[in-house]
């Protein structure tokens, strides 16, 4: 104990021992009686006396047993605190400063991580939940080093916080399985917000990447949400990965139309149109001949963010232009031969 906690108790101490009860002084007992000079010389054995044993040595003041009133809740309250106590509180204020600076230290570390991977050019998605599983394990070390500081047996501590991981990890298999789909659809990137992919038995346009699912919404307006698990487990396409994409239609015209003016018409139409890509250039040709039409292929390039509408577009001038120009459009037709036979006149 330093010497300003004596001082500080000292106060305490008096007054406790004031209401205790007096034990019994040393000054009503008969002193001894003093040693001379020539008590101290050993006197000569006379012959046939036996010699007596010398006294034993006095018991020092630190070795006799302590008095009744040493044993009292009070003083028993004293002496812990002048012992035990203050080396609680030691550990306990030392225990406050590791959690205290383990804590700053881990802020400034979670930080420098997200600097690092923000850096990288990383998802903020993958950003955000690393560095939050940084803190929270640099955080449960502190915890356990504090503890520790406590004389609390951290050994059994982090065996029961193993056991019960264990049993969470069994629980929660599926969950598991989509944050590491998560992950890995974050690192590897196959697809990132605003892009239209079909995963999962699911087409849309990505909403939002999360570290277990993955938001999608539909062309109608219909809000799914697909567990990356089921998305890395199968194809994924992504419609909007490339800056451009081919748009493949088909129309037919009929036999006696002539081929040449059709072909001639639709190449017209797709060079009439402005968002229409010159390179690649368009392509149309005959594709096959079917039971009732002759079949062409209109295969345009446009923009990715064009798809949809110049499709439109297109299928509509080239109705009204068939209808302008006299071309048809057949229908599936069949030959029908029905042969009667008259029955034969009765004799």
């Amino acid at each position: 104990m330093t010497p300003r906690n004596r001082v500080w108790l000292a106060p305490f101490l008096l007054l406790f021992a004031f209401f205790l009860p007096t034990p019994a002084l040393a000054q009503d007992a008969p002193p001894p009686p003093a040693k001379t000079a020539a008590a101290d010389q050993k006197a000569p054995a006379k012959k046939g006396e036996e010699k007596k044993p010398a006294p034993p040595a006095p018991i020092p003041e630190w070795a006799k047993p302590l008095p009744e009133w040493s044993h009292t809740p009070i003083a028993e309250g004293i002496r812990f605190v002048t012992t035990t106590g203050v080396t609680f509180a030691i550990n306990l204020v030392a225990a406050l400063l590791i959690f205290v600076v383990g804590r700053i230290a881990a802020g400034l570390l979670t930080r420098l991580v997200r600097r690092l991977m923000t850096k990288a050019k990383l998802e903020e998605t993958l950003i955000s939940f690393v560095c939050n599983l940084v803190y929270m394990l640099l955080l449960a070390f502190v915890v356990v080093a504090s503890l520790e500081k406590l004389g609390v047996n951290t050994t059994s501590f982090a065996a029961i916080i193993a056991a019960a991981g264990l049993a969470v990890g069994f629980a929660l298999q599926g969950s598991l399985s989509n944050f590491a789909s998560g992950v890995m659809l974050i690192i590897f990137k196959p697809f990132k917000v605003g892009d239209v992919i079909e995963a999962g038995g699911t087409k849309g346009k990505v909403i939002e990447i999360q570290i277990f699912s993955t938001v999608m919404q539909t062309p109608d307006n219909v809000r799914i949400v697909v567990p990356n698990s089921a998305i890395t487990g199968g194809n994924i396409t992504n419609f909007s990965a490339m800056s451009t994409r081919r748009i493949d239609m088909s129309f037919g015209c009929a036999y006696g139309d002539d081929l040449k003016a059709v072909k001639a018409y639709l190449e017209e139409v797709l060079a009439g149109h402005e968002k229409v890509l010159a390179d690649p250039a368009p392509a149309v040709f005959v594709s096959g001949l079917g039971d009732s039409s002759v079949d062409f292929a209109v295969r345009p390039w446009v923009n990715s963010a064009d798809y949809w509408g110049v499709m439109a577009e297109l299928t509509e001038a080239i109705k009204l232009g068939f209808d302008e120009k006299g071309f048809n459009f057949p229908y599936p037709t069949r030959d029908l031969n029905i042969t009667s036979q008259v029955a034969p006149a009765a004799s």
